[in-house]
């Protein structure tokens, strides 16, 4: 294995896995309590706690999928705190924007900065894997899309 290769495996990988996950999978929880309380703070809060969760439980998973020891894929500690703190990043990031007061304001800023983490997604897949830049954001938009159905819907069923 080339040590590029070893880099993609053992690194990036674990890194996008995590990012991928915590930027999609705390969509539903953070927008359906903006959208059924109208409350940032409510969001933001749901969002943490979303975040810390997801964090930790994919840590957990991916340091004990695989010992790494017959795939190549490297420490599984390394790999488990790799993806864990990429998936809290990803969960994160938008839900910062439910600091902002006004809800309205913070509903449009956390959309946008969603929107630009699916571009950042979409160029790390890019940069790394040599995947079309352009399927690579049909890709985690689709992911996105759905969730952010699911999630609205819910909000709106309360």
């Amino acid at each position: 294995m080339t040590e590029q290769h070893a880099f993609l495996l053992q690194r990036v990988q674990p890194a996008m896995i995590g990012l991928i996950d915590g930027s999609l999978s705390t969509l539903a929880p953070i927008f359906s309590v903006a959208i059924v309380t109208h409350k940032p703070h409510f969001a933001f809060i749901a969002g943490v706690a979303t975040a810390i969760g997801a964090g930790i439980s994919m840590g957990f998973s991916e340091g004990l999928s695989d010992t790494g020891e017959l795939t190549g894929r490297g420490n599984p500690l390394v790999r488990g705190a790799i993806t864990g703190v990429g998936t809290f990043v990803g969960g994160i990031v938008h839900t910062l924007p439910f600091l902002i007061p006004h809800y309205k304001t913070a509903i449009v800023s956390a959309i946008i900065v969603v929107a630009l983490e699916l571009v950042v997604l979409a160029w790390l897949r890019w940069r790394f894997f040599e995947v079309n830049f352009v399927r690579a954001l049909a890709s985690v938009t689709l992911g996105g899309v759905i969730i952010a159905a699911v999630s609205a819907a819910l909000g709106s069923a309360g």
